[in-house]
């Protein structure tokens, strides 16, 4: 099927790179933001509040009511995580007919231990639920710096056609049949960015960051295999390679958080924007011991989080750990 006319849910820094990326592929594009003050400015600047200095195209509608954009081929949902089901559950029953949702989160939803898809899976009979994820930072994006990424959907058929839709020379799209391996690599590499901000913030050097990095990797790894995720995808975009960008860069919002943890600041000290993997690791914790997955690093950020554990301990129980071999 061809895809000529997407909607965007969610007019934040990555909504609006996605409306932009849709718009440059030659894609008719129509946003819709719940926030009214976002709203009016992405509809009287052009301008999201959250990305400044970045204009939306001319051709980019914005919606008034979350209606008209229900009514789209394709949907691409960009909110937070935790947020997923309450918005799904406002657009779910506004689909008059079966139409694809792209969840654009990185996460797990909190007490119910669900993967995006299924979340948005529960909330309509007309939800035909699909994931993209992989490294990318909305700034860049928006701006048509090139960037690849992974589509997922359960149909191999449908995933290619979406990503054909949504791509061009500066935004590539890689599909895949995969959605638990590409949505296990979204959401663990966020726990992992946190572990390696907070060896930025203490200054243990390059060598300890990329021991954290490997060694991160290896329990996304043992996550992912546990999980059902196929090998390819854990070693592809949206697992090694989000986890290699999110793990070294102060534009994540998750490394930024772990640098100000490492420097001192208590959990609920640190502001500056959305860390999803603060949401995520004690249920990523929860669902490792499910499934008796070892995740030292992940256990470490957990403890962090809840002011179990200081800086100073987390970093000795995982250096003080028995010599093994490496797997």
């Amino acid at each position: 099927m061809t895809f000529d006319n997407f909607a965007v849910i969610g007019g934040g820094a990555w909504g609006t790179a996605l409306a932009l990326t849709c718009a440059r592929a030659g894609r008719k594009v129509t946003l819709w933001e719940h926030d009214s003050a976002n709203a009016a400015n992405l509809k009287n600047k052009r301008e999201s509040l959250f990305l400044p200095g970045v204009r939306l195209d001319d051709s980019i509608t914005i919606a008034a009511d979350i209606a008209d954009a229900a009514g789209k081929q394709a949907i691409l949902l960009v909110v937070p995580a935790q947020a997923v089901r309450d918005a799904a559950l406002v657009l779910a029953p506004l689909l008059a007919s079966p139409a694809p949702v792209i969840v654009c989160a990185k996460g797990i939803e909190r007490g119910s231990k669900k993967f995006m898809t299924e979340v948005i899976a529960e909330c309509g009979p007309n939800v035909v639920p699909a994931i993209l994820s992989g490294p990318s930072f909305a700034a860049d994006v928006a701006r048509g710096l090139p960037t690849a990424v992974t589509l997922a959907a359960r149909d191999g058929k449908l995933a290619a056609d979406l990503a054909q839709a949504i791509g061009s020379a500066g935004f590539r799209p890689y599909h895949s049949t995969d959605v638990r391996g590409v949505e296990i690599g979204g959401a663990a590499k966020n726990v992992l960015a946190i572990a390696a901000g907070i060896v930025a913030g203490r200054g243990l050097g390059a060598s300890a960051a990329a021991a954290l990095t490997t060694r991160g990797f290896a329990e996304l790894t043992r996550f992912g295999r546990a999980y059902g995720a196929r090998p390819e995808t854990m070693m592809g975009l949206s697992g090694l390679g989000d986890l290699l960008l999110t793990c070294s860069s102060p534009q994540s919002r998750n490394f930024s958080f772990g640098v100000a943890l490492g420097r001192g600041q208590r959990p609920s000290e640190i502001h500056g924007g959305l860390a999803e993997g603060v949401f995520t690791a004690p249920v990523l914790l929860d669902m490792a011991r499910d499934r008796g997955v070892d995740m030292p690093i992940s256990s470490a950020v957990a403890a962090l989080l809840s002011e179990q554990m200081s800086v100073g301990a987390a970093i000795e129980s995982l250096l003080t750990r028995p010599f093994k071999a490496e797997e």
